[in-house]
């Protein structure tokens, strides 16, 4: 594996060249959208260029089978259902193509256009995914997942399967074990929001219609939601977490490779040549089907015989009571016979020998018949019982998934009140000395006039003799932490819907208004430091309380508090 950190994908608008960490792709999460014919396959198909030729290994989820045109440089497994691809799989080759691509390597391209029952697609790419995010526990390897078509696994309108519902597990929790995503669609109003917000690197190509460019001015600024729809082929908004610029115009390179996604012409079409894969790769999962087959094959043929023997055994059950009637018939006739030639003569002497030879006949097949019963019955519960297995394996992994999934959750709500609890303790510490350093008396029992915290205090005329047993003593209120400012019925609905679309809480909605109440204008980066949070989580933040009133913006990408709250804030203060 190479020791190369950066990739250059293409050109900024100032005309310097972009590189991205090939860390934060290969174990990030990453989205790039764009209408058809835009550039967005094309984008990712240069950056699995640049991660194929620095040796990194990933998975490509190819719906339109698309993507097998870097065979023409690079070594990698086409997998799929057509006779195309390298090798045939299904649903039982899961843990061998995780295998593959995870421990020994190899680039893989999981091609699931050819499928006729999208089920068994759909469980493919499911026991794919679930098997990388299980071995990735263990290994710690960095490595990227590519999923074509993001939105039919993850709509935005509801309807997820669990397909879906593992690929936002990995978006949210597999950085933390090497595993990344990058999500591909070319309808961001489509794909469900929360994998969007999760996104740590994004791309934004050409959109026009109205629903994808709103997608985009939530997620960088209302006015890219204009600009979006004026990009050229190729040329795409970057955002990522890791640059000093939010929003960067950048013109992708067009990969080297034949670009088998491209609409067809009047030209005549010629595949090119095609790297191959190792025969051994290829062997071990043909072993895995052939050995399907063969178990398949055999329960059949089995079957198909014991179908025979039994059609069979009904043939001479037929002839057995044939028998059986003449038997009856040559009795009959003996009963009103008196003379034993003539009985002879009648039955022809060989009745009895006729039906016991049926009859052996009839229990050889019977038992054999059974024989075949009991080892297709073997077989047939083998199976049954592998199977059961497996799926109380996975139930059990799911189980301790989830478990795992929902303590972490636990634990980072944790974290965050505990950290908000010392901030207002902070916060009030620093009031108290301050209070302190300002206040040249403390109250007393029958003292002066005096400032106590925030009141002013005076104390009644009284004797001398009755002075300790009227006096009382006066404690101010406790301090309120600054967020408790931005509570109430006049905000708290708004910051819970901002929260709600974004992926910060309304605490940190909170924290953020302090901010900008105290040292505002700022930037989203600005806030995001003093918030603590990633500027791409911030800066969907204050789009969303832009889009309540809350915040205004006088220049682009600087945010401050709108009139409405600034008024409310006086009208507070007054009151006070």
């Amino acid at each position: 594996m190479s020791d190369q950190r950066e990739i250059l994908v293409g050109e900024r608008d100032d005309g310097t060249d972009l590189y991205l960490p090939v860390v934060e792709l290969l174990t990030g999460r990453g989205f790039v959208t764009g209408k058809s014919g835009s550039g967005k396959s094309n984008t990712a198909s240069v950056i699995a260029e640049e991660l194929l030729e620095s040796g990194f290994p990933l998975l490509i989820v190819d719906t339109d089978g698309e993507y097998y045109g870097l065979k023409e440089e690079y070594e990698m497994l086409h997998a799929g259902a057509d006779e195309e691809c390298d090798i045939q799989i299904g649903p039982e080759h899961a843990e061998q193509m995780a295998s593959l691509a995870l421990e020994e390597n190899v680039p893989v391209i999981l091609d699931v256009s050819g499928y006729l029952d999208e089920e068994v697609a759909d469980e493919l790419l499911r026991k794919i995914a679930r098997q990388l995010f299980v071995k990735e526990k263990k290994l710690k390897k960095p490595f990227l997942l590519v999923v074509e078509e993001v939105h039919e696994y993850i709509p935005e309108g509801g309807g997820m399967g669990e397909t879906g519902r593992l690929l936002i597990k990995i978006s949210k929790r597999g950085r933390k074990h090497g595993l990344g995503i990058l999500g591909i669609s070319q309808r961001p109003a489509d794909v469900k929001k929360d994998f969007i917000t999760q996104a740590n690197w994004l791309v934004w190509h050409r959109l026009t219609w109205d629903n994808d460019t709103n997608v985009v001015g939530r997620i960088i600024d209302t006015e890219y939601s204009e600009l979006v729809s004026e990009l050229n082929d190729g040329q795409g908004f970057v955002q990522t977490d890791w640059m000093d610029v939010d929003v960067r115009k950048v013109q992708f390179r067009r990969k080297r490779t034949f670009d088998a996604g491209a609409t067809p012409g009047l030209d005549d079409f010629e595949r090119p040549e095609l790297k191959s894969v190792s025969d051994a790769l290829v062997g071990d999962l043909q072993d895995i089907s052939e050995r399907k087959d063969r178990e398949e094959s055999r329960i059949l043929e089995l079957e198909n015989e014991l179908e025979k023997k039994e059609k069979r055994i009904e043939t001479l059950e037929d002839e057995l009571e044939s028998a059986r009637d003449v038997s009856n018939a040559a009795k009959q006739m003996a009963d009103a016979l008196t003379r034993k030639e003539t009985l002879q003569t009648k039955l022809g002497g060989g009745d009895d020998e006729e039906l016991r030879r049926l009859h052996d006949e009839i229990v050889d097949l019977e038992t054999e018949r059974d024989d075949l019963a009991d080892e297709r019955d073997e077989l047939k519960a083998e199976l049954d019982e592998r199977t059961d297995r497996i799926e109380t394996l996975e139930g059990k992994l799911a189980s301790r998934t989830e478990t795992m999934d929902r303590l972490r959750e636990e634990n980072e709500r944790l974290h965050d009140r505990v950290r908000d609890l010392e901030t207002a303790a902070e916060t009030e510490g620093d009031e108290s000395n301050a209070e302190s350093t300002e206040k040249t008396e403390i109250l007393q029992a029958g003292g002066d006039d005096v400032e106590f915290g925030f009141t002013s205090v005076e104390w009644p005329s009284q004797t001398e003799s009755d002075a300790d047993d009227s006096e009382e003593i006066t404690t101010a209120p406790e301090p309120k932490p600054p967020e408790a400012v931005f509570e109430g019925e006049w905000i708290d609905d708004r910051l819970e819907r901002a929260a709600e679309q974004s992926q910060c809480t309304a605490s940190t909605a909170r924290r953020a208004l302090v901010v900008l109440a105290r040292d505002g204008p700022l930037e989203s980066a600005a806030i995001a430091d003093a918030v603590e949070r990633s500027t791409v989580a911030v800066q969907g933040l204050c789009s969303e309380l832009l889009t309540e009133g809350v915040l205004d913006r006088p220049i682009a990408r600087t945010y401050t508090l709108s009139d409405d709250v600034r008024s409310k804030l006086d009208a507070m203060a007054s009151a006070e």
